[in-house]
């Protein structure tokens, strides 16, 4: 059984999935690849899973840099999208890197199949897909809009360029 709540946020309405083991998304309602993998009409409602979700989000929007380290996140993927958001995670708050860094760390020859693995990311702003820029530091590419990519770039004071 899976449970749904929407969250509020300052960017907009978000779609929180879990089920009894822990969180399965976390999307802007409308971003691409919403609630993708998700197979069966959750229920509205609430887990501890998803309350602890909501807290990192409260935290996150009212200016903290909490931690996602302990969150009950069910993280479904191929391996290789495995391997890139789990460099994602590894992204500081209010940091940023590119596509082709994150293509050498990962001994990986295709910026490009990094940022199609970054574009399928299923926890926005958790797993901090946001804080990765073109070669050139400009903003580019994000599911949930760029709009909200600048926003949360922003937020975190990082520099980038439009």
């Amino acid at each position: 059984m899976l449970v749904k709540q929407i969250y509020h946020s300052p960017l907009g309405d978000m779609s929180i999935i879990a089920n009894k083991k822990g969180v399965i998304g976390i999307w802007f309602l409308e971003q691409n690849y919403f609630e993708q993998g998700v197979f069966e009409k959750p229920i509205e409602g609430s887990t501890e899973a998803i309350e602890l979700v909501v807290d990192w989000l409260n935290d996150y929007f009212s200016g903290g840099n909490p931690s996602a380290k302990n969150l009950p996140l069910i993280i479904n993927g191929t391996s290789f999208q495995k391997k890139v958001w789990k460099a994602l995670r590894r992204i500081p708050y209010g940091e940023s890197t590119t596509y082709g860094e994150l293509a050498k760390q990962l001994d990986c020859k295709s910026p490009q199949a990094v940022g199609t693995a970054i574009g399928r990311n299923p926890f926005s702003i958790v797993i901090p897909c946001h804080r990765v820029l073109s070669s050139a530091g400009k903003l580019s590419g994000y599911a949930g809009g760029l709009d909200k990519k600048c926003w949360l770039l922003e937020h975190e004071t990082i520099t980038f360029i439009t």
